[in-house]
Order: C-alpha cells, then structure tokens, then sequence
C-alpha cells in the first residue's frame, strides 16, 4: 500500500489519488465519485500525502499508515460505523480503545473524526493492505548458493 500517492487537499473533502502532475498543477481524481480535476499551487491550497501525515501519541508521533494498522487489527478490516452520528466522547472512547497511546490534548475530535472517515474510505476502496510483503526473487537469498558455501 503506497499512501504516497492518497492526498488531501485543504478547502477539499475526501481524499483524492494523484493521477499526474503538471508544469504548474497536480491532477488528482476524487476517491468518492471519481472526478477529476486540477490543483493548481496556491497560499491557500495545501496539498499533503497520506504518508506525511502523523498522530499525536503519548511517546512519539504514529505514521498514519501505523494508525491504519491498529484501527484495521482492531475492526477486522471492517468500516467503522456512523462515525458522523458518534459524539464527541464516544468518538474518544473508540480512539482510546483502537490507539491507546494517543494524545488526549492535542489530538482533537475532529482529527478523530477525519481519521475514522479516511479509514473507512480506504477501506470500502480496498486501498488499505496491511499482508506483508514477500521478498522477491531478486532480492531473497539464495537458498541453494547458501547451502553449496556450506558444504
């Protein structure tokens, strides 16, 4: 999973995929209805990936992408239902259950709440895939070089 090319983008909801990027612009496609459009480099538009995203916790900050992983162990790879109805104290409570080292100061409900959303996003889009990767080919040892120095 690579959320190097999943952006947000401020004054924007949802998330969007970065489809290419121009001289002056980024196209990027929305990932809820697929439409596409550019985003030109403004003072007032801010656009950050995925993966440069942090959450405050108690000892240092938690990729994202580590967050994800402890929501997903936590849901068994399922949404996270009526996130948008939740008060503020349950939305709390879930987050201190799924990331229990997460600062209670800084981190506030909105940012749980955007979390939640972009988790359940990611999810229903099967973008989110937490399977270790295999080593490939190239990169494995090999086994029977190994066992023959051995010899």
């Amino acid at each position: 999973m690579d959320l190097k090319k999943i952006l947000m983008v401020s004054g924007k909801s949802g998330l969007f995929e970065l489809v290419s990027n121009g001289k002056n612009n980024l196209i990027v496609e929305s990932l809820i209805d697929k439409t596409r459009m550019p985003i030109f480099s403004t003072v007032r538009t801010r656009v950050t990936t995925l993966h440069d995203i942090c959450i405050f916790t108690e000892e240092e900050d938690l990729p994202l992408v580590k967050a994800f992983e402890m929501i997903d162990n936590f849901t068994g790879k399922q949404i996270i239902e009526n996130v948008e109805k939740m008060d503020n104290q349950t939305l709390k409570n879930k987050m201190a259950e799924m990331i229990p080292t997460y600062d209670k100061e800084k981190v506030h409900v909105s940012d749980i709440k955007k979390l939640f959303s972009w988790y359940n996003l990611l999810t229903e889009k099967n973008i989110l895939d937490f399977t270790p990767q295999e080593e490939t080919t190239e990169n494995a040892p090999d086994k029977e070089a190994i066992t023959e120095e051995e010899k």
